[in-house]
């Protein structure tokens, strides 16, 4: 047999994950052909991905008053991933929806390889190998199949902090620009660069030219959008207002508080079970010393999802960019023989896919 070739480790990762999603996309298939829905429709044709290819379409300007009076304005939703379907459907056979899913699908496997590489820079080959494919059997990785941004945002976010992990500040700052054209989330990548060139100018009483222009640039796209949307609704704080009317303000998590406290205690307790989990997690990367970026990261991207008044059943889904929560567990099936860590995967994927498929299928927003 031929010793393994240096691209071996990220074929297995890459295809590894590519099983993921496509075990997944098989299980709605075959759930929606048992239940006579349209899988594809709720990829591509519901809930926020409706939103972005009204915006590729039309343009900003739509929004719904609803029969409590709040108003939902499509400026909650950021601009790159409507802006590529509306190129990407002007020169393919392709509307919007199906112009936002190829985005979407290509940046999962860009998301893979970035997730791969901060896995591999920080742990080995077989630990970002396992990472990149714990990412695609979270449990709500349908998410990643659907034409929305947390694959767009994630590739954007796992190149950006393995370049910093590679000293790339410009390079970092760049991407971490595209991430805040996608999604608010950015706010954790931008945090995490600035505190972590802080932290190198309190240790070495200077910063490289590049690294402060990398932390110059880094806020750029997200601040961008805030202040087109203040210019356009004439309030530097109109960004805000639209996602407050959206019931996304910042609350300090008394929205998750008190949902949990509304429910059964059987449910709450459960509940507080995945929380108290969610910490542990936390826990394990600051006890296996995360690279700072990558730790800072993590942890405002969890606080984010956290803090919000978002829709509960949102934050799962708001927290899937946060791959480093899954480093430890990579790092635990690394020290498993391949055949054990294959097994833990071959039994976590199915379960994933099963319930991706129920949820899209299902009459909630993911």
């Amino acid at each position: 047999m031929s010793p393994p070739t240096s691209r071996s480790p990220l074929l297995l990762a890459l295809g590894g994950y590519a099983a993921t999603r496509l075990l997944g996309l098989a299980a709605l298939a075959v759930a929606a052909a048992a239940t006579g829905k349209d899988g594809f429709h709720r990829l591509s044709g519901r809930w926020d991905s409706v939103w972005y290819a009204r915006i590729a379409e039309d343009g900003y300007g739509y929004q719904v008053t609803l029969p409590n009076g709040d108003v939902h304005s499509d400026l909650a939703f950021f601009p790159l991933l409507p802006g590529l379907e509306r190129g990407l459907s002007a020169v393919l056979p392709l509307d919007a929806g199906g112009a936002g899913l190829l985005v979407s699908w290509t940046a999962s496997l860009a998301a893979a390889w970035g997730i791969f590489r901060c896995g591999e820079h920080v742990l080995s080959a077989r630990a970002g190998i396992l990472l990149a494919v714990l990412w695609g059997v979270y449990p709500t990785a349908f998410v990643q199949s659907m034409a929305y941004t947390e694959t767009l945002f994630t590739a954007f976010a796992a190149w950006s902090l393995y370049a910093v992990l590679r000293g790339r500040w410009i390079l970092a700052g760049l991407l971490c620009v595209l991430a805040g054209l996608t999604r608010p989330t950015a706010v954790a990548l931008i945090a995490a660069l600035g505190v972590t060139a802080l932290v190198a100018l309190v240790r070495e009483r200077r910063l490289p030219w590049r690294t402060v222009a990398g932390v110059l640039l880094a806020p750029l796209g997200w601040l961008g959008y805030v202040a087109y949307v203040g210019v356009r609704e004439s309030s530097p704080t109109a960004y805000f207002d639209v996602q407050a009317a959206w019931g996304n303000s910042v609350d300090g998590g008394l929205a998750l508080a008190r949902f949990i406290a509304s429910l059964p205690w059987a449910a709450a307790l459960g509940l507080c079970a995945a929380l108290a989990l969610l910490a542990w997690l936390v826990v394990l990367c600051v006890r296996q010393r995360q690279p700072l970026p990558l730790l800072l990261y993590t942890v405002g991207v969890v606080v984010v999802s956290l803090v919000g008044a978002a829709y509960f059943g949102s934050r799962p889904r708001l927290m899937m960019p946060a791959f480093g929560l899954l480093l430890p567990p990579a790092a635990a099936l690394a020290r498993f023989r391949t055949g054990t860590a294959v097994t833990v995967l071959a039994a976590l994927a199915p379960a994933s896919a099963v319930y991706g498929a129920l949820t899209l299928l299902g009459p909630g927003p993911p």
